[in-house]
């Protein structure tokens, strides 16, 4: 019997690559492509089929759903930085949306039997916590707005054109192979980076802001189960951890983990969603349990491989749509 093929876009990346491994591991015949605009090819897992190219080169998309005939796609090619996307409005639109339209488009004429979206709690904006799925969503940041757009998208087309799909929300994952040299996402990616670089903890604010971060282990289950869940297929699910951490306290835990002792810096306040974390009684329902790595467990795996890289200093993003009110901390000098 032949393996069924699976195409993982931003497979290069943090959670897609741990997408592809996993999938490998299933049996599946993967095919990863990313443009490596914040991914790594080393990233990418042995026995998967790697190609370098964007969800914006419809070409592309054309001859690889031609060539491999996929089975199901897993979505997970973004740039996910929310509060970045106020500045980048056209890049982040591009990026997330029509992309994510040009990949639907092909699955819709290739007879996709499964599209899993890795959507955001971005897109609940500022409803009080725990978010849940029956909530309506008011994004607050462009990415947010993408995302939600996309969600949508999906949902008609399945209307239209009969395309199972699923869309996971996952929120502040963190974990091995996260990019360490991002300046505007990933904060425990940020701490591990200023501390390898002898800097101070940069935060935004006062810090008593609070997320739910969310180990990559923990998400992985009811991801790789979804495509062979049909009970799952047309639903949105909350992914990831139940308790939820103030940014303060998470740079003390890097910091501890990390055996850093530097200072924090406290940056003006930016526009942000204050508290955020979700209600997961959905995904347990349907999946049943999620593991939940503890905070000091999970950033201490982490520690012990951002420890074996070479930390790079965080570049800056090189096309600045809208400089009115960007943090000073996000423009180069």
């Amino acid at each position: 019997m032949s393996k069924e093929h699976i195409l993982v876009t931003g497979g290069a990346g943090f959670i897609g690559s741990h997408v592809a491994k996993h999938l490998l591991a299933q049996g599946y015949e993967v095919v990863v492509l990313d443009d490596l605009s914040g991914g790594q090819v080393d990233n990418v897992p042995s026995g998967a089929k790697f190609c370098e190219g964007s969800i914006l080169d419809v070409p592309l998309l054309e001859s690889l759903f031609a060539e491999h005939s996929f089975d199901y796609v897993y979505h997970l090619a973004a740039y996910a930085a929310e509060g970045l996307s106020h500045f980048i409005k056209n890049f982040n639109y591009s990026n997330n949306l029509i992309g994510s339209v040009n990949l639907i488009n092909q699955a819709i004429l290739h007879d996709v039997k499964c599209f899993v979206f890795t959507s955001s709690i971005a897109v609940y904006g500022e409803i009080p916590p725990p978010m849940r799925e029956s909530d309506i969503p008011v994004p607050e940041d462009p990415y947010g707005v993408a995302k939600l757009a996309v969600e949508q998208e999906l949902r008609v087309s399945c209307q239209q054109f009969g395309l199972p799909y699923v869309v996971f929300r996952p929120h502040n994952v963190y974990g091995e192979h996260q990019n360490l040299s991002d300046r505007y996402r990933n904060v425990i990616g940020i701490f591990m980076n200023q501390i390898m670089n002898d800097k101070p903890l940069s935060i935004f604010g006062d810090g008593l802001q609070s997320r739910a971060f969310s180990y990559i282990d923990d998400i992985m289950p009811p991801m790789i189960r979804a495509i062979k869940e049909p009970k799952a297929w047309g639903q949105v699910f909350n992914i990831g951890a139940d308790l939820a951490t103030t940014v303060k306290e998470l740079a003390e835990v890097v910091k501890a983990s990390m055996k850093g002792e530097q200072d924090i810096l406290y940056l003006e306040a930016r526009n942000e969603v204050l508290h955020a974390h979700a209600d997961h009684s959905k995904v347990k329902e349907f999946f049943g349990e999620v593991p939940q790595t503890s905070l000091i467990e999970g950033i201490g795996q982490m520690a012990k491989w951002a420890l074996n890289t070479t930390p790079g200093q965080p570049s800056y993003f090189g096309n600045i749509e809208i400089e009115r009110g960007l943090p000073p901390f996000w423009v180069q000098k």
